[in-house]
């Protein structure tokens, strides 16, 4: 009786187990799915360093009551410059050896301390949806691509340098030669692929709805190879 009240018991704890590992693997399922945005690490030649996007500033924008906006690029000799042209919501950012100031909003920023860069759009969002800006940036060597993945907003890009293929199941972007920008709406699956002989290092603007995540790796599109076509 006692073998076999210590053997029921055994084998009550090892379906509590397994039942423990199913249930944490339940709940860790959504959060694999879904791609984070990793902080990006300055310093010691890192800003240059080959890799996928990392996060370079967070900013809540709310609603914006638009239909559409516009992602402007300035550059300053330095922070301090770029901060006394900052306005609500305007993020500094040191990134490729200068200091940027990124904005967003209906109209291109017009600086009067720094080189006003580019403005990307007009950028299609929702009036009466709530959005998080994303500021992202990434240096890829030729033919290195990003992961599949998905936005729950428009995402715009900018390259500093190198060459830009954008491929989603709508078809192929192609950006060439620095300065070159592509937008791409909020929900299809999208891959990003260097082209061109160099490094491309580049910004990226996700526009998310704020009560969704802001991007989700995806599992289940192909795309068509139109990118890597371009790589010949």
């Amino acid at each position: 009786m006692t073998t076999k009240k210590f053997m029921m018991s055994a084998r009550c704890k090892q379906i509590i187990a397994l039942g423990a590992t199913a249930i944490s693997l339940l709940l860790s399922a959504p959060v694999l799915a879904q791609a984070t945005s990793r902080q990006c690490e300055d310093g010691n030649g890192k800003d240059e360093q080959v890799g996928p996007a990392c996060l370079v500033s967070h900013e809540s924008l709310g609603r914006l009551n638009v239909d559409s906006v516009y992602w402007s690029l300035d550059k300053y000799a330095s922070v301090d410059a770029a901060q006394r042209d900052a306005v609500r919501s305007a993020q500094v950012i040191k990134a490729f050896g200068s200091v940027w100031l990124f904005s967003v909003g209906p109209v291109p920023s017009r600086p009067l301390n720094g080189e006003h860069v580019a403005q990307v759009g007009p950028i299609s969002i929702e009036k009466n949806t709530s959005y998080d800006a994303e500021f992202l940036k990434s240096t890829f060597t030729p033919g290195m691509t990003a992961p599949l993945h998905a936005h729950s907003g428009p995402e715009a890009f900018y390259a500093v340098s190198g060459d830009s293929c954008l491929e989603t199941p709508d078809g192929v972007q192609i950006g060439r030669g620095p300065g070159n920008s592509m937008i791409v709406r909020g929900g299809p699956p999208m891959l990003l692929m260097a082209l061109g002989a160099e490094p491309r290092k580049g910004f990226a603007l996700i526009l998310h709805d704020s009560a969704l995540p802001p991007t989700t790796l995806v599992h289940n599109w192909t795309p068509k190879g139109l990118c890597l076509a371009e790589m010949h």
